[in-house]
């Protein structure tokens, strides 16, 4: 199996696998199930090449993760007493696993153990359940592959403090919001690779769609599932636009927008507007509203930046987050001219050292290059290609600056 192969079958099955042992043996040996996972991985890279790969990949990957499961188990001195706590801790998982054919929304919602910050709880469910890397994880939240590893670290050892019980929500809107913020980061990595040699990691972000369609049909009523839905499915249908033959990263602004999506366009905006109907908003709504003005253009020139400008505005003061400041400067330049945008980026600047230098870099570099400050320009995008650990983005940005030197 080549090296791309066993990293699909990490992406496609070890997720699964893992929360399949979550499940029989509780969160308090995720450790030990995440080393069973990595062994079963192992196993299969060794094997496979010279055996072949089983008909039923996941089958064969928990089975092997349930043997080395059992091995650790057997080994530990307190073997009835862990016995003794899987039961109680995780059988209404037990219970809810039984009831249900497909039980995905419902495994995120008691990894989101009701003991931990929100923060913690996104960060230890992407890692667990949804098989983000630790490093993805930060580079999605701005943060240093350090912060995220030690909230992980931490989220661990309070679950293990609390004994390790995951109780049921105790209502519909009960463990929702980091629901949302987990799908949220599974579309943004998989619609945004941040590292490797493609674009996007469509399995991911088809698997977010997956996961947030049916949260939706629970939950029809709710603003913020259906604007997330939406804001996915609008984004999502660019996605043939934005890769050319040889897999080169295309930037909005040059998108064949014939290739767009309009199926998914029209889905989602009739989810948007049903949504918006209610009178009532929140940052996936505003996100999805931003997303439909973008696919309502027939080009960037006549795209409603005005409208794109007061929508990152409301969702800056809805979230304080700098990515909404840094989305919000590009549409401050589209309607007030380059120099007001690279002030407005300028303001927030220590996100060069706190995690996320690349974006910076990459936005002032298109602000520099339109305002004709070429010199600086090629400098940023420089900068940012030497960032970036997604080989399209590199490509694109390296490009960019060696035509302003021609």
């Amino acid at each position: 199996m080549t090296d791309r192969g066993f990293e699909d079958l990490w992406r496609s099955n070890a997720p699964q696998v893992l929360a399949a042992l979550l499940r029989r043996y509780g969160a308090a040996q995720l450790d030990l199930c995440e080393d069973a996972v990595q062994e079963a991985l192992l196993a299969a890279h060794q094997q496979w090449p010279t055996e072949g790969a089983p008909a039923d990949a996941k089958g064969w990957l928990l089975t092997v993760a349930r043997r080395r499961m059992i091995d650790r188990i057997r080994s530990e001195h307190q073997r009835r007493e862990r016995e003794h706590a899987y039961a109680d801790a995780w059988r209404p998982l037990a219970e809810a696993e039984a009831a249900h054919a497909d039980d995905s929304v419902e495994v995120l919602r008691l990894c989101c153990h009701p003991a931990l910050t929100m923060p913690a709880q996104v960060a230890l469910t992407l890692r667990a359940v949804a098989g983000l890397s630790t490093a993805q994880i930060a580079r999605v939240h701005l943060l240093p592959e350090a912060t995220i590893a030690q909230r992980i670290s931490r989220a661990k050892a309070r679950i293990r403090a609390v004994g390790a019980v995951f109780p049921e929500p105790s209502d519909p809107d009960d463990r929702l919001d980091p629901v949302l913020a987990v799908l949220y980061v599974m579309f943004t990595e998989g619609h945004t690779a941040s590292e490797g040699a493609d674009v996007n990691d469509v399995r991911l972000s088809d698997e977010a769609i997956r996961l947030a369609r049916m949260l939706h049909r629970e939950r029809p009523d709710d603003v913020e599932v259906a604007g997330l839905l939406a804001l996915m499915l609008l984004t999502d249908a660019r996605r043939t636009a934005r890769t050319g033959a040889r897999g080169e990263l295309i930037p909005l602004d040059e998108q064949d927008r014939l290739r767009w999506d309009r199926d998914r366009i029209v889905e989602g905006t009739e989810i948007l507007d049903a949504a918006l109907a209610a009178g009532r908003h929140g940052p996936y709504a505003i996100q999805a509203a931003i997303a439909a003005l973008h696919d309502d253009a027939p080009s960037t020139e006549t795209t409603d930046w005005p409208q794109i400008l007061a929508l990152y505005r409301l969702l800056e003061l809805e979230t304080g987050n700098p990515v909404a400041t840094i989305n919000r400067a590009v549409a401050q330049a589209m309607v007030h001219g380059p120099e007001s945008g690279l002030a407005a980026i300028d303001g927030i600047a220590d996100l060069r050292v706190r995690g996320d230098r690349r974006r910076i870099a990459s936005v002032r570099a298109h602000l520099l290059e339109r305002a004709g400050r070429t010199a600086e320009a090629i400098e940023e995008y420089l900068d940012a290609a030497r960032a970036t650990l997604s080989i399209p983005e590199r490509d694109y940005l390296r490009a960019r600056a060696a035509r302003l030197r021609r």
